[in-house]
């Protein structure tokens, strides 16, 4: 198991931002940054899948065979078993790829967000930890991505208490950092 390192707490310690390894959350569901394939790949989605094993992949095969043949759609999220990992489920979602949907990446973005969470509703899960959706090879400014995905997590929560934590989990101090920085969690002003 990683060391944890908490950097900050909003909305009344609902949301926990931390430095850490996602795989390695005990939570009821853990985020994928998913492809629209759902068969794998590279960072967050590469590691959720290998250390998972294969009954991840299985699910998320069985969706595409039944749900979504064409793959998952930007912004939409499923859930499956989290395999081998401490967490119960994996909920997938597919961020937007920078500057390649006309300038919805906002909306999407914070769909991502507002999906899993719906998705962890559904289930009547109340734990759930996400990765920094979109920010590494997809390219959204991570600066950027924070005020999209604190006001989606602050008008998430405010519209349901039954979500009792939301880990924003991040592999480095620096990132963890700056997206605490550009946070506007609770802060009203345009929404995504």
């Amino acid at each position: 198991m990683s060391v944890e390192t908490v950097i900050g707490r909003h909305l009344g310690g609902r949301i926990i931002v931390l430095i850490g390894d996602l795989t390695d959350q005990a939570v009821d569901a853990i985020v994928n940054a998913a492809n629209a394939s759902l068969l794998g790949g590279g960072g967050v989605d590469g590691a959720i899948h290998r250390r998972g094993g294969p009954a991840i992949l299985e699910a998320c095969r069985a969706i595409r065979a039944t749900r979504y043949p064409k793959g998952l759609p930007t912004g939409e999220a499923v859930i499956t078993t989290a395999g081998e990992l401490p967490a119960r489920h994996v909920i997938h979602t597919v961020g937007p790829i920078y500057g390649q949907h006309r300038g919805d990446e906002p909306r999407l973005l914070a769909n991502c967000y507002r999906r899993s969470i719906e998705v962890a509703r559904e289930h009547e899960l109340a734990t759930i930890a996400f990765p920094a959706i979109s920010t590494g090879v997809y390219g959204y400014p991570a600066d950027e991505a924070a005020v999209v995905v604190s006001r989606a997590l602050s008008q998430c929560l405010a519209a349901d208490d039954s979500l009792a934590e939301v880990r924003l989990v991040f592999f480095s101090r620096s990132h963890a950092e700056s997206f605490v920085s550009a946070a506007v969690f609770g802060q009203s002003g345009e929404s995504a």
